[in-house]
């Protein structure tokens, strides 16, 4: 070491502990050179792994053995308190001394104020250093990662602890690709348990006092030892763990020192700033402190005057909640319950069976809003019953709940109105609007969020990764590009709708829906002639439909709000926000979208909660009168409950029958009818979804006589065979697929009937003409068929190919012998493309004048070669010579 040269010490606090040994670790690597000091060591487990395993890797150096007067940097990690630093604390003081502090835990009042500070609230000090070192492009070795792998890891509880962020992960998952050995972690981490500490976790269970502050449970237990034992922290933990505890605070004196250790999972206690006024420090949910000249007893009653002081009061659900509740009979017209809205200035309202002063569980039915009575009343609702539109997916809490369980409920569940229950009793109620009040309050009288709270307006993340791994590049470009071009309106642009919910599903969907907030019309003009394609636009619903050189498709909307005038109407269109473009949609997984804009480019926004829905599998309307308006989302919901494997929700299917039982879809074109029904057939397999539009009988909206019996049940498992064995052919021919479905469904159905069916679909005469005469007349063929029993191919031919290739499907499905099915099949694999080579000029050379007879030849010369007579030209020649002769 060089006499005069200037040092750069490192530091970290007393009773170092995994993360304060990587920090100095990694802050080595940002000061080359530099000399690691340790103002105490005492911790066995981190001492055994020190001496006998990395030491090689630490410049390690005894303050007794430096010149202080030589110290220019004292650079302290994962602390920044002089009472923490032991002797260093006097070097701090020094104002020619500078001070470096990288550090993670919240400010304190007498913190060391440094002359370059990186502070930040992540998990754990080392992760801060690792993003440094990560981005400066430092190497580091195999072993070094390890080490402070070991710091993240026990500093977050395997990224379990509520202080655990997402640059703790980022860090681990740097230090992992170089090298880290998580075996040595998970090793060191583990800790096997001695004897010694057997005994000081039994005797600290043993001694835990369960004491209510403020409401809240805040467990406290007291301990006095003769010995040193190691890891105090570590049995706090795992007693915590162990015992499900909310709040421990543990008090161990040992030998001629006190050991205060705090565990906290809540945000009403601080145990980092509660401690911190006796002398310790740490994180909100961890801290500790030691103590010297006090007695347990003083220490104590110290605790508990500053838990009573700084401890939040719970927010309870009998503290916030409105009693008695106001409830409604089930039975009461809309119109009358607006009245009571009115009447008691509220906008939801339980719904009960029976007296409304009845408030027990069991005869609870629901709640109402106030915006669904209004449109009830819009849509001259206002004599039913509340009941047909009541929510009946009705989440309660007991009076004992707290503020995040009420906030989980509320926001989770889109609930606008609370029961507090106990004992089946309805207590009272908690509306959306106090949950608000108190959470806004909370947010202007602290300056730290809640762990993990909801954002009431929209959930957002970034998914700008997760969209690279799911989308083509093609894909990709084509959004950076529409958030270029809509940038330079001012305007911002949306991807919505399926592609959304298709990307989270891992489902390929290149079927682009984009929303404007502005002019979408002017953008399409402007994104086309960029990149050469084409605009078709629609100025009275403010759509537009680019299509690219390549004749790929974007479909573009501008922002709106559509309303009904009346139940099944058109919408009528205005101009909205995103947020109201969304809740226009039919569900919400529908609702999702993600931000094209430069800025936030990939921004995933979510309104509705629509990431739950798909997580949860199921499908769920935005509002209660979402079918009155528009009857055709009942198909879609069993449309998309099947093709996912998604559950449709118990509010959502009550509506369901609500809309069936009032008989809404008779309201509805025939053409909208029809639309629904054949893309609910086209799926790739349509059975469960027709036997799903069965049990909400909804088959009648075809025709009253159409019912799914066994028979038609077996016909429908057929056809899945038949379509499944004629798509492996990969014939070029297409077919439409729905026909053949449909075809089973109106199989019964006389031809007087098939013509109102399809007059009440409103399809064109040469559907009706299909599904009319052209299916009886194949119906009467198969039966031809069946009553032969040997059939000759020239006969299958002409039976056969008359009809489309649908036709000819759904009778091979319906035969219900083997050998029709067979013949049937060997008419697609052999017969059908069978062709002469002789002509009508052939009749002429060898004499015959054209005329009616020259059919009648040729057709005999074919049905000769069907039969498997003739093969080739010559035998055919030969055949006709015969013939004619």
């Amino acid at each position: 070491m060089e006499k005069n040269k200037k040092l750069t010490i490192i530091t970290t606090h007393i009773n170092a502990d995994y993360d304060a040994m990587a920090s100095m670790l990694a802050a080595q690597k940002l000061y080359p050179g530099s000399l690691l000091v340790f103002p105490r060591f005492n911790e066995k487990n981190l001492r055994n792994f020190f001496i006998q395993s990395m030491g090689y890797l630490f410049n390690m150096a005894d303050i007794k053995s430096i010149d202080v007067d030589r110290i220019e940097r004292l650079v302290l990690v994962d602390t920044r308190q002089p009472g923490r630093i032991g002797d260093l604390a006097v070097i701090a003081e020094k104002k020619e001394v500078q001070i470096h502090i990288y550090d993670h835990h919240p400010p304190m009042p007498n913190d060391i104020k440094g002359d370059y500070e990186v502070l930040e609230l992540t998990g754990s000090a080392v992760a801060i250093l690792t993003e440094i070192i990560k981005n400066k492009g430092i190497d580091i070795s195999a072993d070094e990662a390890t080490v402070m792998s070991l710091g993240i890891y026990e500093d977050t509880g395997s990224f379990t602890y509520s202080s655990t962020t997402e640059k703790d992960f980022l860090a681990a998952a740097f230090l992992i690709s170089r090298g880290a050995n998580l075996n040595i972690v998970s090793q060191m981490i583990a800790r096997e348990i001695n004897s010694e500490q057997v005994g000081l976790l039994n005797d600290l269970i043993q001694a835990a006092l369960h004491n209510d502050i403020n409401g809240i449970d805040i467990v406290i237990s007291s301990v006095i030892t003769d010995t040193y034992i190691p890891d105090i922290a570590f049995l706090v933990q795992k007693m915590m763990n162990m015992e499900r505890l909310d709040v421990i605070i543990a008090i161990v004196q040992m030998e001629n020192k006190i050991y205060v250790v705090a565990r906290s999972r809540l945000s009403e206690v601080d145990v980092g700033s509660i401690l911190a006024l006796i002398g310790g420090g740490g994180h909100a949910y961890a801290a500790a402190a030691t103590i010297r000249d006090k007695t347990i007893s003083q220490i104590e009653h110290q605790l508990f005057e500053l838990l009573y002081k700084n401890v939040k009061p719970l927010m309870m659900a009998k503290n916030i909640m409105s009693s008695p509740p106001i409830t409604i009979d089930a039975d009461i017209s809309c119109q009358d319950a607006n009245d009571l809205l009115t009447r008691y200035n509220v906008n939801a309202l339980l719904v009960t069976k029976g007296s409304p002063i009845k408030t027990r569980l069991n005869n609870l039915v629901g709640f109402i809003s106030r915006q669904v009575i209004e449109k009830a009343l819009f849509h001259k609702l206002g004599q039913a019953p509340v009941a047909d539109y009541t929510t009946t997916e009705i989440a309660i809490v007991d009076s004992d709940a707290d503020l995040a369980k009420i906030q989980e409920k509320i926001i989770d569940n889109k609930q606008r109105i609370l029961p507090v229950v106990d004992h089946d009793i309805i207590k009272g109620v908690i509306t959306r609007t106090n949950l608000l009040d108190i959470l806004v309050k909370n947010s202007i009288n602290k300056t730290d969020q809640l762990p993990g709270k909801i954002d009431v307006n929209a959930r957002t993340r970034n998914v700008v990764k997760f969209m690279r791994e799911r989308l083509p590049e093609r894909i990709l470009d084509i959004l950076e590009t529409i958030g270029r071009v809509v940038d330079k309106t001012g305007c911002k642009a949306f991807v919505v709708g399926g592609f959304v919910r298709d990307l989270f599903l891992y489902k390929k969907n290149e079927d682009i829906d984009i929303v404007i907030e502005g002019d979408g019309i002017a953008f399409a003009k402007q994104y086309s002639k960029l990149v050469g394609g084409r605009v078709h636009y629609y100025k009275k619903f403010g759509t537009a439909i680019i299509t690219h050189p390549d004749g790929f498709k974007i479909d573009v909307a501008s922002a709106r709000l559509e309303y009904y005038k009346f139940p099944a109407a058109m919408p009528t269109v205005e101009m909205s926000s995103i947020k109201l473009d969304l809740f226009r949609r039919d569900f919400t997984i529908n609702t999702l979208t993600i931000q094209l804009s430069p800025d936030k480019f990939g921004t995933l926004i979510d309104f509705f909660s629509g990431q739950r829905d798909i997580k949860d599998k199921t499908v769920r309307v935005l509002h209660n009168l979402s079918f009155v308006e528009d009857p055709t989302r009942v198909f879609r919901a069993i449309r998309f409950e099947q093709r996912y494997g998604f559950t449709i929700g118990k509010l959502t299917s009550n509506l369901i029958e609500n809309a069936v039982k009032m008989d809404i879809f008779k309201r509805l074109s025939g053409k909208r009818v029809f639309s629904e029904l054949r893309q609910i057939l086209q799926e790739d397999d349509p059975r469960p979804a027709i036997k799903r539009l069965a049990e909400y009988d909804l088959l009648k909206v075809i025709h009253k006589t159409i019912k799914l019996n066994q028979e038609t049940v077996e016909l429908l498992n057929s056809i899945n065979n038949v379509l499944s064995w004629y798509d492996l052919l990969y014939l070029e021919e297409s077919y439409m697929q729905w026909a053949v479905y449909f075809l089973a469904l109106i199989r019964r159905s006389n031809q007087y009937v098939s013509d109102e069916i399809c007059k009440k679909l409103e399809l064109p005469p040469e559907l009706n003409t299909f599904l009319s005469k052209k299916r009886i007349y194949a119906e009467s063929s198969l039966s031809l068929l069946e009553k032969n029993r040997v059939i000759s191919n020239s006969m299958l031919y002409n039976q056969l190919s008359p009809l489309r290739t649908e036709l000819i499907l759904y009778m091979m499905a319906s035969a219900r012998e083997e050998r029709i099915q067979k013949a049937i099949s060997g008419y697609f694999t052999k017969l059908k493309y069978i062709k002469i080579s002789i002509t009508g000029k052939d009749l002429i050379n060898i004499g015959l004048k054209p005329g009616p007879l020259f059919k009648k030849i040729l057709q005999a010369v074919f049905d000769a070669k069907l039969n498997g007579i003739v093969k080739t030209r010559k035998e055919e020649l030969e055949f006709l010579s015969n013939y004619v002769s």
